[in-house]
């Protein structure tokens, strides 16, 4: 098992990060701001870091920047937000983040980044076949973000069942057009669909509001298209 950093200055997060993490068997060390963590981290040496990248005194990327420049990364680092955006994570994978999680964070995925990011750098795993970021470091991103480099490049994620992870559907797409009108207009439709309920975190009120149906009317054309509702609904800690 082993030792992990939560720096959160949100009181409830850390104790219920601290409690599901020791109840998985590992040793949590808490702090509420930087300066805390940087007393901790010079004391205990953790294997990993959970960081919140929104803090009072100094923000979770300045303190990962810091340690980068300091080469004091010598453990992963697990970045938290409860507004987590493409240039956000591409900012922390540019500076040494193994993975970008968005609050409220689900258990699973909490669990999948933290076994992913403790698995020895040589080895470490990348979610549905994820390639590895610039400079031999691998890690994943938060899961409904596009998967990027070191450099902000989108890499090639593909989905699949067995454990791969679906990413958020992108705004520029292809499409077959060799087909009959029906089946391509369908095919439009429903990429138009998913991509707005990514966007909206499945919220069927904004994307109503969004694409101009009446909520009634866009229900039944999700169910028509076959769009998978379910998908959006996470459970959060």
């Amino acid at each position: 098992m082993a030792t992990i950093l939560v720096v959160d200055d949100e009181l409830g997060i850390r104790g219920l990060l601290s409690e599901i993490l020791s109840d998985e068997g590992h040793t949590v060390e808490l702090a509420e701001n930087a300066a805390e963590a940087r007393a901790v981290r010079e004391r205990l040496r953790p294997d990993l870091v959970l960081l919140d990248i929104w803090m009072p005194d100094v923000d979770g990327i300045s303190l990962l920047k810091e340690w980068g420049a300091a080469s004091l990364l010598s453990m992963p680092v697990i970045m938290m937000s409860g507004h987590g955006t493409i240039d956000t994570a591409v900012e922390a994978t540019k500076y040494g983040a193994t993975a970008f999680l968005e609050k409220p964070i689900t258990l699973q995925k909490l669990l999948r980044a933290v076994e992913q990011a403790l698995v020895r750098p040589a080895q470490r795993l990348l979610p549905a076949g994820l390639a590895p970021m610039a400079g031999g470091l691998s890690g994943a991103l938060h899961p409904d973000l596009p998967a990027l480099d070191g450099d902000g490049q989108l890499l090639a994620a593909p989905n699949g069942p067995g454990g791969a992870l679906t990413l958020g559907p992108q705004a520029e797409q292809s499409f077959d057009l060799d087909r009959p009108l029906r089946e391509a207009r369908d095919a439009f439709e429903k990429s138009y669909f998913e991509f707005h309920l990514a966007k909206e975190n499945g919220s069927m009120t904004r994307v109503a509001e969004k694409t101009g149906l009446e909520r009634t009317h866009l229900y039944r054309k999700l169910k028509q298209l076959g769009v998978d509702l379910a998908r959006n609904k996470r459970g959060a800690l």
